[in-house]
């Protein structure tokens, strides 16, 4: 079974009924952000919890253990090379004992659930992969979700995923999908897909009455929260880009969990590097509203 050994600090505020933000490793290492962009999300997200009254919890596989909650030495560790951990990894990562496995979505979902912490904040999800009738390539992101009583904070899901379907998926599998006071699914850079979100909320405390109303007990919910308006990316030049990285792919035969850090890459080539701010902007923002919503179901 799932044990993470939580930090001094995640321990104690768990034991009190404090409120604590999960967060991925992932996005902080090699496999995310460039440096030194990845220390400067892993410094801002961490502070924005903080400021909003939580405590930040980063999930990883360190030496074989899977932590919730890391000291400032081992923030420095989870900033260099490691191998991507995604919620299938974790028990092999511990059999192996891996140096550092770097947390996705759907691990830092389970990894926070296990340990009673009801918020989980990241960038944007994982989805249901264009051509997915073909291939069957659906993250493992959405079964989490769907699968852990926690509220996944997300700026929506990468626009180069089939959205459509995304919504499908989450409707199917029972999965309330929020719109932070916004109506519309966001697209990771820009704050509208196109589609509706199934239920928009106001507050953090709707947010977390849901979550204690929902009908499943082992499913969670996905709040999304559109990047801010100054920090949004063009939609139309994204969708030029990204129709020709996606074209790209099929010609390389790139699938899979290859897909999206090289599309992100295209994005950042072709944007000369403002996807970088953007992406910092967004996970800011979404640490800081995952903050309000855990100190809200912490207070009841």
């Amino acid at each position: 079974m799932l044990e993470p050994e939580c930090s001094n600090e995640v321990r104690e505020a768990i034991a009190d009924s404090r409120a604590v933000v999960a967060l991925e490793s992932t996005i902080f290492s090699h496999l995310g952000l460039p440096s030194p962009h990845n220390r400067d999300a892993l410094d801002r997200c961490c502070a924005a919890v903080r400021r909003g009254g939580a405590v930040p919890a980063v999930t990883a596989v360190l030496d074989g253990v899977v932590r919730l909650g890391l000291t400032d030495v081992e923030h420095e560790r989870i900033l260099g090379p490691a191998r991507k951990a995604a919620e299938r990894d974790v028990a092999v990562a511990v059999a192996q004992r891996w140096e550092l496995g770097a947390t996705t979505v759907s691990a830092s979902v389970a990894i926070a659930a296990a340990a009673g912490v009801s918020v989980f904040a990241t960038g944007g999800i994982g989805g249901v992969h264009r051509g997915s009738e073909l291939t069957g390539d659906i993250s493992a992101d959405l079964d989490a979700i769907a699968s852990h009583p926690v509220v996944t904070v997300s700026a929506g899901a990468k626009a180069f995923l089939d959205l459509p379907r995304t919504l499908e998926y989450l409707e199917t599998a029972g999965v309330p999908v929020l719109g932070w006071r916004h109506d519309w699914f966001p697209a990771f850079y820009t704050r509208s897909s196109g589609l509706p979100v199934a239920h928009r909320v106001e507050s953090a405390g709707e947010v977390g009455r849901i979550l204690a109303a929902r009908s499943r007990s082992r499913s969670g919910v996905l709040l999304t929260v559109p990047i801010t308006e100054s920090a949004e990316l063009d939609a139309s030049e994204l969708d030029a880009v990204l129709r020709g990285a996606l074209d790209e792919c099929a010609r390389s035969g790139i699938v899979g969990a290859s897909v999206t850090p090289f599309v992100l890459g295209r994005i950042a080539e072709a944007t000369d590097g403002r996807s970088v701010p953007a992406n910092l902007a967004l996970a800011e923002n979404n640490a800081a509203v995952a903050a309000e919503v855990a100190v809200a179901i912490a207070e009841g």
